[in-house]
């Protein structure tokens, strides 16, 4: 068993290795493998009780597999089964059967093959998401290839962890042993599945009335690991139950709540397994075999990529987006720790086989999101289809928006961005729009609106819709951090351009305004002006008065309206931010450290909050001056982010 100086010991660690990778951009799964190859027992040997800190790992695992069960969607899965059953199959069946021959080539098992293929399979789903999240290509072409590949590869996963543990018997028994497994997994999932669906929804509602975030996490923690410990009693894998629990979870009107719920478990559990991972490697034996090592990661990046190439050129992509999916997906995965775990416990294949494809491993991640940053000039350098296709978008661009002057221009044509275009056709206002879903620009333009396909991120597409001639630039998707590189690029090339940007509240409002917007609308913000608007109407106050009041919200950056009070009811609202700034109003008894002093003595501004309001003698005054001095039986308003305000509390009332 693990001891608490052996734990201390790997959280310390950990958490210095994360910030040292967050800070150069580096996945933290490094940082852990990192970790766990220094303190392990192949380096400077650390750590004491390595089986069970490898006990404990195991059940990052579950959850891992768990939140891959909260993905699963019929829905997603079937629009896009073409790529996920079609591609995605083919690419994990393709690298099988391509390390299966070489490895039987060169005198290894064909069940090492098969198990050693499944690893090198797989692609990181946590780092490539992120990197199409940061870069907005979920929706371009190779976006949708590696996102269905990525899951169809996390499907696979469960069958390569049932499988997997019976290629150490003999082909009788290994025979008998996955049958049996198989239909083990076929009457589970069968009564689970169907007794689950019906079961789910009412005892997650009857856990819910309770309004109980603690209580909502223990049912979570009971559910998935009672359906893994029931898995495992069934001769199956813990991660097999978790999967199980994740589906029905998912069916769920419960399942993002869930999903916020059990992230802290699975990410500092995922965290000791891949510290556990990077305890296995060999260093020496590495080091003195490194041009074996070098020699399975250049066939693991050169196999994958010529094979991804070629499936998707024969799915119809284009030599330029195959390409492109094609250098996403080379890389290993996380999923290939998992199961070369699997097969050191079992001790299918040798141990420098099995220490040179995880180093290989390690190495094409630390190369994964270097790959992806240099992606768009590789194929710009050897695809010439791709470069004159990419030419000749921008060249159509141009040409289009060439006699225009004054125009708007409309960073994404969602519902926002259809709406504001409809706005300027009353108005008979030229603008261009810009987008980057393929289906919505073509039936757009089909149907006679001024939109292209364009990535509103890139400097060349904002040159080539007329930035430079035109009146004003509205940013209409809510993405603060895509809104950012559009100001950034904006800036260079029109200083003087005045840029309108949406975004969902006042959160983002000030980082917005400091990056150059000219204007930022705060949805919500807006629409409950709206409504007070109505309700002020009603209630018989002047229309010119309600429009002035609301001139002078917007002039003072709607400090008025910033933060709410939060109640029981938002603690299951997956929609909150849990740092975003909020009100809180604290007594002033008797005591109190801020009685008698003024507000700019107390200097509360210093932790990160604002004084919005003080009430005295059920008189309100809002935004009270430095020279304020509180008394006894105040309520003092302050506005900041929670842990800014369990400070300032702690000033204000400290005795």
């Amino acid at each position: 068993m693990a001891t608490l100086p052996t734990i201390l010991l790997l959280l310390g660690a950990s958490v210095v290795s994360v910030i040292v990778f967050r800070s150069v951009s580096l996945p933290p799964v490094l940082g852990y493998l990192l970790v766990g190859t220094l303190i392990g027992p192949h380096a400077f040997n650390l750590v004491e009780g390595f089986a069970g800190v490898q006990h404990l790992a195991e059940f990052g695992v579950v959850f891992l597999m768990f939140s891959i069960g909260l993905e699963f969607s019929l829905p997603k899965l079937y629009a896009m089964k073409r790529i996920v059953f079609g591609l995605g199959l083919l690419q994990v069946l393709a690298t099988l059967a391509v390390v299966t021959a070489v490895l039987g080539a060169v005198g290894l098992s064909w069940q090492a093959g098969v198990a050693l293929g499944g690893a090198l399979a797989m692609s990181s789903t946590a780092v490539l998401t992120k990197l199409l999240n940061e870069r907005l290509e979920l929706d371009a072409p190779h976006g949708r290839e590696v996102m269905g590949v990525l899951l169809f590869q996390d499907l696979a996963v469960v069958p390569l962890l049932i499988v997997i543990p019976s290629f150490s018997e003999s082909p009788e028994q290994m025979a008998t042993m996955i049958g049996l497994a198989m239909l083990k997994a076929v009457l589970v999932l069968s009564v689970v599945l169907f007794f689950g669906q019906r079961l789910m929804n009412r005892w997650f509602y009857v856990v819910a009335r309770g309004k109980s975030a603690e209580l909502f996490m223990l049912n979570v923690l009971l559910v998935t690991l009672g359906l893994a410990h029931l898995t495992e009693r069934a001769g199956l894998s813990l991660a097999l139950g978790a999967f199980v629990a994740g589906i029905l979870i998912s069916e769920t009107q419960y399942r993002h709540q869930v999903e916020e719920d059990i992230k802290p478990f699975r990410d500092v559990l995922m965290g000791l397994f891949f510290v556990t991972i990077g305890m296995m490697l060999d260093v020496p034996l590495v080091l003195a075999n490194a041009p074996l090592v070098l020699g399975v990661l250049a066939a693991l990046l050169g196999v994958k990529f010529a094979l991804m190439l070629g499936l998707s050129r024969l799915f119809g992509s284009s030599a330029g987006n195959a390409t492109r999916t094609a250098l996403w997906l080379c890389a290993g995965g996380e999923f290939g720790f998992v199961l070369l775990s699997e097969m050191g416990r079992l001790h299918l294949v040798p141990a420098l086989a099995l220490q040179a494809v995880l180093a290989a491993l390690v190495l094409s991640m630390l190369l994964a999101p270097v790959i992806v940053q240099y992606s768009d000039r590789i194929v710009l350098r050897f695809a010439a289809s791709e470069w004159l296709m990419r030419s000749m978008q921008l060249t159509r661009l141009a040409a289009q928006t060439m006699n225009t002057e004054q125009h708007v221009v409309i960073c994404g044509y969602g519902r926002s961005g259809q709406h504001l275009a409809r706005f300027m056709e009353q108005e008979s206002v030229a603008y261009v729009a810009l987008d980057l879903d393929p289906e919505r620009v073509r039936e757009a333009a089909a149907a006679g609106e001024n939109v292209m396909y364009g990535d509103a991120a890139r400097r060349e597409t904002l040159v080539a819709a007329g930035v430079a001639r035109a009146s004003v630039l509205m940013i209409s998707f809510a993405d603060t951090r895509a809104a950012e590189r559009v100001l950034e690029h904006v800036h260079r090339l029109k200083p003087d351009l005045p840029v309108v940007v949406r975004t969902l509240d006042e959160k983002d409002l000030d980082r917005l305004q400091r990056a150059g917007a000219a204007e930022v609308v705060p949805e919500t913000l807006e629409a409950s002006m709206v409504l007070a608007a109505h309700a002020l109407r009603h209630a018989g106050v002047p229309t010119a008065h309600v429009l002035e009041r609301f001139r002078q919200t917007r002039l003072v950056g709607y400090r008025a309206l910033r933060g709410f009070f939060r109640g029981e009811g938002d603690a299951d609202d997956d929609a909150l931010d849990r740092d975003e700034a909020r009100l809180h109003s604290i007594l002033l008894v008797d005591g109190a450290h801020a009685i008698g002093r003024t507000l700019g003595e107390l200097a509360v501004n210093e932790l990160g909050v604002e004084v919005t309001a003080v009430r005295r003698r059920n008189i309100r005054a809002p935004e009270p001056s430095a020279e304020t001095r509180f008394q006894a039986g105040d309520v003092v308003v302050l506005l900041g982010a929670p842990g800014a305000l369990n400070a300032a509390e702690e000033r204000l009332l400290q005795r």
